[in-house]
């Protein structure tokens, strides 16, 4: 059966990569992000798919709201939401870091994330189905050095999902959080703010996750039978796991 997905974030990462993979199963797209010349790119790569671009900003809650009701009626019926959008940005400690750069991860990280799920919300509610996917981190889980509010909000983010769900009992909408490790896509380009060399050292010696990895991830969560829903899954490369506890010695 065709489905109707919506996926923010999805001009790049994580989200193009999801989003190309239900587009190629054959399933209703809607492709939604800030820069409209990506949303055309994919669309033209994709043209044997079922596409429809949505071009707003996750932060403006005006936006969000007018571009879900401007849907036409194809595309109104939303089973699947992806709220991918979100970002980090530097990687200094909380005394030295930038304040503009903490407001922006708050207001994309959760603020994004809520606008987007209320909108779509009163549409799977009436039709009693839905599955919504929310892209958390392991920083919302495992602190680290300079993660102080990109951890916050991903934290955030993970208990929100968890009280969704509690909260939506008896609608039959499931909600699942996604909890990816290192990943390479555009996120550390994005986080040292456009310093390639910078971000791809993060990356150097050892397989990181890509995009497709959690796009697969997603597609396969969301083909289980519907009395099935996994609350949060946390997602780590191989080469990736826990430091350990810092001691700090005299």
């Amino acid at each position: 059966m065709q489905r109707v997905v919506l996926i923010t974030g999805a001009t790049s990462g994580f989200g193009e990569a999801t989003a190309e993979m239900f587009a190629k199963a054959g399933d209703k797209v809607i492709i939604t992000g800030r820069r409209n010349e990506r949303l055309l790119e994919f669309m033209t790569k994709h043209k044997e798919c079922d596409i429809y671009p949505l071009c707003f900003d996750v932060t403006s809650k005006e936006a969000v709201f007018a571009a879900i009701s401007s849907l036409p009626k194809e595309y109104k019926n939303i089973d699947i939401l992806v709220n991918n959008a979100g970002l980090a940005l530097g990687l200094e400690k909380a005394n030295d870091v930038n304040l503009n750069d903490w407001e922006t991860m708050i207001d994309t990280n959760i603020k994004g994330v809520l606008y987007v799920t209320k909108a779509v919300l009163p549409i799977m509610i009436e039709r009693k189905t839905g599955y919504i996917f929310n892209l958390g981190s392991i920083a919302g889980n495992w602190p680290y050095e300079g993660g102080n509010v990109y951890g916050a909000t991903k934290a955030f983010v993970k208990q929100f999902s968890f009280n969704l769900r509690t909260d939506l009992k008896g609608t039959h909408v499931r909600v699942t959080n996604i909890e990816p490790g290192f990943a390479k896509t555009e996120f550390s380009e994005v986080r040292f703010k456009g310093d390639k060399e910078k971000a791809n050292n993060v990356y150097n010696g050892m397989q990181p996750l890509v995009g497709e990895d959690i796009a697969n991830l997603i597609f396969t969560l969301s083909a289980l039978p519907k009395h099935i829903n996994v609350n949060s899954i946390e997602v780590m490369p191989t080469a990736q796991s826990w430091a350990g506890f810092f001691v700090e010695r005299e």
